[in-house]
């Protein structure tokens, strides 16, 4: 197997590969987004459970993560995410199943065991610089990120052409996504990952947790890649509930997230370059803003250009906080603290995602759209708060330095 860091070449079919599959996970995800909730309001009689499979979708990739850094430092990358895929193949089956006999609780367990695929998804990204030239660590990172663009295009339109292809609605969609896990263990055979050094008890395995999550740079990348997906999480999994109450088609809802995750995904040709340019926290404070506005945007009304545009400009506040906190947090470990670094992380976005999921079918069901929006104010202005605290202690750092 080849050191792809010993290679200065940036763009190589490793990468490629890993795109593809970083586009098969989002495939994954942003389905299960547009139509958890709905089957989960079709199958339950009290609306405030409705999105309660999207929580334990996020609750299982929660609790997975520790699973999940252990199976890769025994097994490694390949054999990890060869696993994870099996497993989205035989999770997404049992979802089908539940939509067809329509059972709400085994949809959730369903959606629960998916979670261990989406643990193994979310560390792509940090995959990435690994496959290529060190020097290219930001523009690596962006663009594996950017494979999601796969998923915005045939997420949302695959299901839209097979939720009703058979005579169980939503049907469809599990069937494919089931399918979809195979192809990615085939493409993933095919990725030379680095040589990597498998650790056992009496191998040092770098700092404790403790004094990892004690840097000021690693809490700050912590809080903004936690509360960035929580909040984008919050309204992304609101809003197909939200235009559902308010009468929209499936199709314009289809729409709609196709345009948020193009905005998560497709900036991230170009956010690599930006954040060797300006730097992460520039573009973390830059994303932050774009959240706001994104807010702003629907509290002026619940029009569907209202949610159009918010959605898509809550995807692209997303993709460079989320980017830039992904590239800032890999300076804050050494190469053997990975595995537990990458899983504390991990744990927090995927812990926040779930009470953002919860959250947002409560809010609407209990206080309406409205409220909920207002309600993601909070988390981003914390997101805020953290920057402006990071601003003031790396300026400490240079004056002290100088």
């Amino acid at each position: 197997m080849t050191n792809a860091n010993a290679v200065p070449q940036f763009f190589n079919k490793n990468l490629f590969l890993l795109i593809l599959c970083q586009g098969l996970y989002l495939t994954n995800n942003v389905t299960f987004i547009a139509i958890n909730g709905l089957v989960g309001m079709s199958l339950t009689p009290i609306p405030w459970m409705a999105t309660l499979p999207l929580m334990a979708y996020v609750v299982g990739a929660a609790l997975a993560t520790s699973l999940v850094a252990k199976v890769q430092n025994h097994f490694g990358r390949k054999t990890s995410f060869q696993i994870a895929l099996a497993v989205a193949s035989f999770s997404t089956g049992l979802c089908a199943y539940a939509a067809y006999s329509k059972n709400f609780w085994l949809l959730a367990l369903g959606t629960a065991i998916a979670g261990y695929y989406s643990a193994n998804g979310l560390l792509y990204r940090f995959v990435a610089p690994e496959l290529t030239h060190s020097s290219f660590r930001e523009k690596a990172v962006s663009l594996v990120l950017a494979g999601g663009v796969i998923g915005a295009v045939v997420g949302p339109n695959m299901t839209n052409w097979t939720k009703n292809l058979l005579p169980t609605p939503f049907l469809g969609p599990y069937l494919v996504l089931s399918m979809a896990g195979l192809l990615g263990i085939v493409i993933m055979h095919f990725i030379d990952f680095p040589k990597e050094i498998k650790t056992d008890k009496n191998t040092n395995t770098g700092r404790s947790v403790k004094e990892i999550i004690c840097q000021p740079v690693f809490i700050v990348t912590l809080i903004c890649s936690a509360l960035g997906y929580g909040v984008m999480n919050l309204l992304m999994a609101g809003t197909p509930l939200a235009m559902e109450i308010c009468k929209f088609p499936f199709s314009d809802t289809a729409i709609v997230l196709e345009w948020h995750v193009i905005g998560m995904f497709a900036p991230g040709f170009f956010t690599g370059h930006l954040i060797k340019r300006f730097g992460s926290p520039i573009m973390m404070r830059t994303g932050v803003l774009l959240v706001f506005i994104s807010i702003g945007i629907l509290q002026l009304g619940s029009g569907f250009y209202h949610f159009l545009f918010a959605l898509a400009i809550l995807g692209l506040g997303w993709n460079f906080i989320f980017t830039a906190a992904t590239t800032l947090a890999i300076t804050s470990y050494r190469p053997e603290e990975k595995n537990k670094a990458q899983a504390i992380i991990n744990f927090f976005v995927f812990g926040t995602m779930a009470f953002s999921s919860i959250g947002s079918g409560a809010i609407i069901a209990s206080g309406g759209w409205n409220i909920l929006t207002l309600g993601s104010i909070i988390p981003t202005a914390i997101m805020a708060l953290s920057l402006v605290y990071l601003y003031f202690y790396q300026k400490k750092q240079s004056v002290s330095a100088a």
